[in-house]
């Protein structure tokens, strides 16, 4: 199966009739092998079509739970809470806080801000990151691709899962594509962003008021220990529930793509 139009993976291909006529016709003879540059190099090329794909699963397997939920989705929960938590540290702990105090909602140092921008910028990194660690994992075999889910029937949902793909107008790997490739990923994991923002931003605002202490115009937080704690949580919280989702994403993408031969996706 030709993989993605994502340009950092090798497009694959079925191998040629005539390669393979002439690889069943030259096997009694071991000297043509030696003999015949080409055929050797197209042999070379066939063997290298073989990307480690697995089949898709009827059903989720252990493997697939513990990849999904547990590697990526506790771990991106472990590692994006700790990355929260150092970040917030060094924005928080230096600040003059009688000069720049630190508030819920008025500048400059404003919580609820600070909790909008993390929503954004990690569901960003995140997708990009599962995008191409999972694609990774799919190509080299460590995972098996999700195969019974069906295919959606929505237009925006086929849209969103790369299907119904328009006819390629730029060469595989150019700037253009390059360009087009992350586009189509930053526009997806906006969207993205925008549904899991009532369901984080909410819940940290409440916990933030219940936190600070009313000072007649807003709520006002020390250096240390809120807003750490706020980053630490909401960026562990965000890892656990957008993580996994992300993940299933490309394991669905992929067992349709194989299911269906097709010969590249995740660009439009």
């Amino acid at each position: 199966m030709p993989w993605a139009t994502n340009p950092l993976f090798k497009p694959t291909a079925e191998p040629p009739v005539d390669v393979e006529a002439a690889a069943a016709n030259s096997g009694p003879d071991p000297d043509t092998a030696h003999t015949d540059p080409d055929l050797s190099s197209q042999q070379d090329a066939v063997e290298s079509i073989d990307d480690g794909f697995k089949e898709p699963t009827e059903k989720f397997t252990a493997h697939q739970i513990f990849y999904i939920f547990i590697l990526d989705g506790l771990g991106a929960m472990i590692l994006s809470g700790g990355i929260n938590f150092a970040i917030a540290y060094a924005m928080y702990a230096t600040q003059d806080i009688i000069t720049r105090p630190i508030r819920l909602f008025l500048f400059p140092n404003t919580l609820a801000g600070d909790a909008a921008v993390t929503i954004i910028v990690q569901c960003l990194i995140t997708w990009h990151i599962e995008l191409f660690l999972v694609n990774r994992d799919l190509r080299k075999g460590g995972v098996h691709p999700i195969g019974f889910i069906p295919e959606p029937k929505s237009w925006f949902v086929r849209w969103f899962m790369f299907l119904d793909r328009p006819k390629e107008t730029h060469e595989v790997r150019s700037i253009v594509h390059w360009l087009s490739f992350f586009r189509s990923q930053i526009l997806r994991a906006l969207l993205v962003a925008v549904a899991f923002f009532p369901v984080i931003w909410g819940p940290t605002i409440g916990f933030l008021v219940l936190a600070g202490k009313w000072e007649g115009n807003d709520w006002y937080y020390d250096k240390v220990w809120a807003p750490q704690v706020f980053k630490l949580i909401q960026g562990g919280v965000l890892g656990l529930l957008t993580t996994p989702p992300m993940v299933m994403f490309w394991l669905t993408r992929c067992g349709w793509a194989l299911k269906n031969n097709e010969e590249r996706y995740g660009e439009r």
